[in-house]
């Protein structure tokens, strides 16, 4: 079956750190596409079909009617979104895609290891399972620069003061002498990690960022805590 091509609108355009922004895409009168949260839309200007790139959707699976992704400046695609995107914008879009998908189980822990834009899928897995009170309980351990490169810190504030489940932890990696941070210091380490594992037999591991994150992620899983491979799920890039 042919994939369904829509052109969206952009309704909203929201700055989250000084090279990211957040687009939401209306949805089309009559389009109705199953979405699940975690996956990834591929999206592209209509003056230049031939060049596409995917994004992790940063909205749910119960956020009926529109799309949100969030974009960093980088590469060709993202670097002209950020800089020129405007609300009344199209853009084509290609329909969800992807098994990146949070295990919504009672006893289930997810554990969420993310560098810079890598975050913004887990907004998505924090959201539904605040909306829905799910008793699955989800960690965030996130990695950035400096406070200012927190991508959706009020939300996911917010959201973690709504469910009891959910947890959001930052480490900065390179604090300016003006920056006020009283959080974690320095990069993602194992032991940070392993600090989060209650019942590894029941957690489920997720890593989404750059590539050296999520390979750092990858063999603590499976080397350090010898966890079988199908309870850990990777989305890297460049």
């Amino acid at each position: 079956m042919a994939k369904i091509i829509a052109e969206m609108v952009v309704e909203k355009v929201t700055p989250e750190a000084l090279d990211v922004k957040t687009l939401l895409l209306r949805w089309p009168e009559g389009y109705d596409v199953e979405v699940k949260t975690g996956q990834f839309v591929t999206v592209f200007w209509p003056d230049t079909p031939t060049y596409k790139r995917a994004y992790s959707l940063s909205s749910c699976a119960l956020d009926r009617g529109f799309f949100e992704v969030t974009v960093k400046r980088e590469g060709k695609m993202g670097t002209r979104i950020v800089d020129w995107v405007k609300a009344g914008d199209r853009l084509g879009v290609l329909p969800p895609a992807g098994r990146f998908l949070p295990v919504y189980e009672p006893d289930r822990h997810l554990i969420c290891i993310a560098g810079g834009s890598g975050v913004t899928p887990f907004r998505g897995f924090a959201r539904e399972a605040t909306r829905r009170s799910l008793s699955t309980r989800v960690t965030v351990l996130y990695s950035v620069r400096r406070p200012a490169d927190i991508i959706f810190r009020e939300e996911f504030e917010e959201l973690a003061r709504q469910n009891p489940n959910f947890v959001f932890h930052v480490t900065c990696t390179r604090l300016a002498p003006d920056d006020s941070w009283s959080g974690h210091h320095g990069r993602i380490t194992s032991q940070w990690v392993r600090s989060h594992v209650g019942d590894p037999a029941r957690t489920v591991f997720y890593a989404c960022g750059p590539n050296a994150l999520v390979d750092f992620a990858e063999r603590l899983v499976l080397e350090d805590l010898h966890m079988p491979k199908e309870q850990m799920k990777l989305e890297k890039w460049g």
